[in-house]
C-alpha cells in the first residue's frame, strides 16, 4: 500500500508502511485522512498533537507537515514503532516528534500532558481476528488523565458496528461516515450547548 503526505511541507512524500498482504497495521485511507484534516485545518498550525495507536504514523506525520508544533506518537507494536521512527527521520521531523512505546489502554499515564488535538485510530481486531472495541476505554482514559485543554478537539476513528457509550465530560459534536468507518469529533462538554453543532 502506498501512503503519501497530503499537504504541507512534505506534500506528496511517500510514507513507508507494510506490504499490502500484511494486515497487522491498517493505515487510514487517504480520502478519510484528507477529510479529517480539511475539518480541523485551522487548528493544526502550531498545535500540540497526539496520535494514539499511531500505526505507521501517517496521521501524526500529516499534522507535522501541516505545521503542528509537536506530535506525540503512541504505539505498542515494535514493528509500528520502527516504521514511525523511519518515517519521521526520513521526512526530517525529529525535532518536533516524540515517539512513545506504550499500551494506550493500560499505560496511559505516561502520556499525561495537555494536547490541542487528540487523534485515536485503534485497531478493530487483533491478530486472531477477534474484535477489540478499544475506542470506549481509550476515550475514558483521555478524560481520566485530563489531557484536553478547554478548546481541544478529540477525533476518534472506529468501525461502524463498534459500540461507544457516553463519556462524562465529553461532547460529540460532529460525526462523519465513510463506508464501515465512523469518525467522531469530541470536545469538552459545555453547559448550555443545544443541538448538533457542526464546526468549531
Amino acid at each position: 500500500m502506498t501512503l503519501k503526505v497530503i499537504a504541507g511541507a512534505s506534500r506528496g512524500r511517500r510514507i513507508k508502511t507494510l506490504p499490502r498482504n500484511d494486515l497487522s497495521i491498517r493505515p487510514m485511507l487517504g480520502r478519510i485522512k484528507k477529510s479529517i484534516f480539511d475539518i480541523i485545518q485551522f487548528k493544526v498550525l502550531s498545535s500540540v498533537f497526539i496520535d494514539l495507536f499511531a500505526g505507521v504514523g501517517s496521521v501524526g506525520i500529516e499534522a507535522l507537515s501541516r505545521g503542528a508544533k509537536k506530535v506525540v506518537f503512541a504505539e505498542l507494536s515494535e514493528v509500528s514503532l520502527s516504521l514511525i521512527k523511519y518515517n519521521v527521520n526520513m521526512l526530517g521531523f525529529n525535532d518536533r516528534a516524540k515517539i512513545v512505546k506504550c499500551d494506550v489502554i493500560k499505560d496511559f499515564a505516561v502520556l499525561r500532558d495537555k494536547y490541542d488535538i487528540v487523534f485515536m485510530g485503534p485497531p478493530y481486531k487483533d491478530g486472531n481476528k477477534k474484535t477489540l472495541a478499544l475506542t470506549y476505554p481509550a476515550l475514558k482514559n483521555v478524560m481520566k488523565y485530563d489531557i484536553l485543554k478547554d478548546d481541544s478537539v478529540l477525533i476518534a476513528q472506529k468501525h461502524i458496528k463498534e459500540p461507544v457509550g457516553n463519556i462524562t465530560g465529553l461532547e460529540c459534536f460532529r460525526v462523519e461516515k465513510y463506508g464501515d468507518t465512523v469518525i467522531s469529533f469530541y470536545r469538552r462538554a459545555r453547559l448550555g450547548n443545544i443541538g448538533n453543532e457542526r464546526g468549531f
